[in-house]
């Protein structure tokens, strides 16, 4: 996929949800994958030509991985010519080593948010970008629906009361396929996770349902999508043509 299709596809997002205005500074999570990491592009070209200026901050959380190597990133960040901050945390070790955590992402999701958000406010941001993808959504929802019984995922835009931060997620209408394909095009500089947890994670087996069900009913994730925003969920009433 060309970064063009990727920026029509954020233009949208962002227009749709009013996700920027004129003067924001917006950080970036970034964890070195290739969601994020696609998402740094996106923004980064689209405050070339978007009418309303805004600036974007780079930020990673080190969990404290030993084999964790970021210079590619801190490379990427310079030729893009972005401000980029690296927080350097023990996480890792305090949920792997010290309390030997059987079940270790919601643990580690919140000290890793609780460390970034601090991160964000001391660089002056107002928003931060996650790089959640509609992939993201329909299994964020499927898991809901599953292990919670309710009818749920995140919205486009989301304001955070305690941390006073608004969350946007730019990357809303792309699939995971359109990502990967724009990763091995542009040959982007991807950070494999050193998390032993990765890959074996109840979002590892929604995401493997997903497909099986997309595979076995074409289109399924498509409806799913289109439900969820037509579902009178909080935050999904777009601003340009209603759906």
């Amino acid at each position: 996929m060309k970064l063009q299709q990727v920026l029509s596809y954020v233009r949208k997002a962002v227009d749709d949800y009013q996700m920027i205005e004129d003067g924001d500074k917006i950080a970036i999570g970034i964890s070195g994958g290739k969601d994020s990491l696609t998402l740094l592009y996106a923004l980064h070209s689209l405050r070339r030509f978007y009418p309303k200026h805004f600036d974007i901050h780079a930020v990673t959380v080190d969990l404290g991985f030993q084999n964790l190597n970021l210079d590619k990133i801190k490379d990427l960040c310079r030729e893009l010519e972005v401000e980029y901050t690296i927080v350097q945390t023990d996480i890792a070790n305090i949920i792997f080593e010290e309390r030997k955590e059987d079940n270790p992402c919601s643990l580690c999701a919140k000290m890793r948010k609780g460390a970034l958000n601090q991160a964000i406010k001391e660089a002056g941001c107002q928003k931060i970008a996650y790089a959640h993808h509609k992939d993201d959504v329909v299994e964020t929802m499927l898991m809901s629906l599953i292990f919670e019984g309710r009818f749920h995922t995140f919205s486009p835009v989301t304001y955070l009361d305690r941390t006073q931060l608004t969350v946007i997620r730019p990357l809303l209408y792309m699939n995971e396929a359109d990502v990967i394909g724009f990763v091995h095009k542009h040959d982007v500089p991807v950070v494999k996770s050193p998390c032993p947890a990765d890959g074996y994670t109840k979002r590892e087996y929604v995401k493997n349902l997903l497909r099986q069900l997309n595979q076995e009913n074409p289109g399924v994730k498509e409806r799913m999508f289109t439900a969820i925003q037509s579902g009178n969920m909080k935050g999904w009433t777009t601003y340009g043509c209603i759906k």
